[in-house]
């Protein structure tokens, strides 16, 4: 006679993005006697590059919550147990632990389904990348296992639920994760929001509205997470302390702090200044837009013409497109563009890059550059559209910032800097009337491109940009 026999799955923090070595909590969308289904997600984390949800990948309730939302996480800790049903062949009697050689079988009952990787849903195939177990199989005790005990025989009673409170699904207001991270930071229940976006989502300006309604005499210290800066300062502004605002340095901050150091103490930079006419740059970018010819929502702007035309300067100067290799002391000329764009979030700087950018036509750069800036705004960049950058583009002009000195991202050979479009007095065709002009800063690191290739490429952006017709001749 066969019994059924309770055993837990445990679910640990997976390794979201290369280099990525731990995670923050954001919230938990279930609770210890929830049922969940494979595939269902069931938290939302955030890592140094993207904030992701976290599907689990086994049908069963939940029995602990290991960490509270806000918890840091390192990469392959346990955050969550399930319980799940499985059939045993002999009575009712404790089952003892499997030795540790048997458990590896258990862990690869379904070969088909690997580690369940964020923002790419489960891998079906192979890797090259070393396999990690996202699960284990233990039996459940009358006590609450910690995260690295021993199994221990079975016992009927279930575990006590965690201390980790979270609102029905069913009664979750609709919000972009964002969103509710704004509202967590600064304290605010999205239940008591009223929303004003379609369908009743809560937006940004909700919570803001919201918070500035309730805006009370801060205590002397406020402190706020860093996807909640710019918030808190607002709300400081409608509610006047002499107190200070402390930001933890944490997440994309704190990887961006980091990565600019090493930029900076370890590819000497140089930066190269041109001003150019742009006055035929923007009448195309407008002709187009009118016209409708590259799609009718595509969006069109002098973003658009700047990647392309760098693109182009890439393509008759590819030396420029490198990487130094300090292991093997080599500069290694990348094999196809993956162009940066600096995008300025709610969590700090990021840097998503569109795969293989040399080969799209314009219409097909102008897709790619939408989606790009519209995931970056949502907060969904996924962590693989972060990586392996070879170039980038800072658009500073729309801060209204003439120019600057940008620097390198970590791995990148070239960076360039787009000013604001500016009318002013300028000589054209022999007489000063005013143009549209704009400045340009392209800063590369001089151990791979000397100022010779670096002018160049800097002197062709400024052409294609003053003539952007030489974008069809010299592309």
């Amino acid at each position: 006679m066969t019994t059924e026999v309770r055993s837990l799955r445990e679910f640990k923090m997976p390794d979201v993005g290369e280099g990525l070595t731990e995670a923050e909590i954001l919230s938990w969308y279930v609770k210890p006697g929830d049922t969940v289904t494979d595939g269902q997600v069931v938290c939302e984390v955030e890592t140094a590059k993207a904030a992701v949800e976290l599907p689990i990948p086994f049908n069963g309730v939940v029995e602990q919550l290991f960490f509270p939302e806000g918890a840091t996480v390192d990469v392959g800790t346990v955050i969550i147990s399930v319980a799940v049903a499985g059939q045993a062949g002999a009575a009712p009697a404790a089952v003892p632990a499997p030795a540790p050689a048997a458990e590896a079988p258990a862990a690869e009952a379904e070969p088909e389904r690997r580690e369940v990787l964020v923002g790419y849903g489960p891998r079906t195939g192979g890797s090259q990348r070393r396999a990690r177990r996202t699960t284990t199989t233990k039996t459940v005790t009358a006590s609450k296992p910690a995260p690295a005990a021993p199994a221990a025989p079975v016992a009927p009673a279930p575990a006590a639920p965690a201390p980790v409170a979270e609102v029905p699904v069913g009664e979750r207001p609709l919000a972009k994760p964002p969103v509710r991270k704004l509202a967590k930071d600064l304290g605010i229940d999205l239940r008591a929001v009223t929303p004003t976006g379609p369908d009743g989502v809560i937006t940004r300006e909700d919570v803001h509205a919201h918070a500035a309604a309730q805006a009370a005499p801060a205590a002397p210290a406020v402190e706020v997470t860093e996807a909640a800066e710019v918030a808190a300062v607002e709300v400081l502004v409608s509610a006047p302390t002499t107190g200070d605002v402390r930001v933890p340095i944490k997440g994309v901050r704190k990887a961006t702090a980091q990565a600019m150091v090493a930029s900076a103490f370890t590819a000497p930079h140089v930066t190269e200044f041109v001003q150019v006419d742009v006055t035929r740059t923007m009448k195309f970018v407008r002709r187009l837009k009118e016209s409708g010819e590259l799609g009718r929502d595509v969006r069109v702007s002098p973003l658009l013409l700047v990647a392309k035309a760098l693109l182009t300067a890439i393509k008759r100067h590819p030396e420029i497109n490198a990487q130094w290799d300090e292991a093997a002391q080599e500069i290694v000329i990348k094999g196809q563009v993956n162009l940066g764009i600096a995008a300025a979030t709610p969590r700090g700087l990021i840097v998503p890059n569109i795969k293989d950018a040399g080969s799209r036509t314009l219409s097909g750069l102008a897709v790619a550059l939408g989606e790009l800036v519209e995931t970056a705004r949502q907060g969904k960049t996924s962590p693989a559209d972060m990586q392996g950058g070879t170039v980038t583009i800072t658009n500073v002009g729309v801060f209204g910032v003439d120019t600057g000195t940008p620097i390198l991202n970590p791995g990148e050979a070239a960076i360039l800097a787009f000013g604001a479009v500016r009318e002013l007095p300028w000589v054209h065709k022999g007489k000063v009337v005013p143009r549209q002009v704009t400045t340009l800063a392209l800063s590369f690191d001089h151990r791979l491109v000397d100022g010779e290739l670096g002018s160049k490429v800097l002197a062709d952006v400024a052409a294609l940009l003053e003539y952007p017709k030489r974008l069809i001749t010299w592309g």
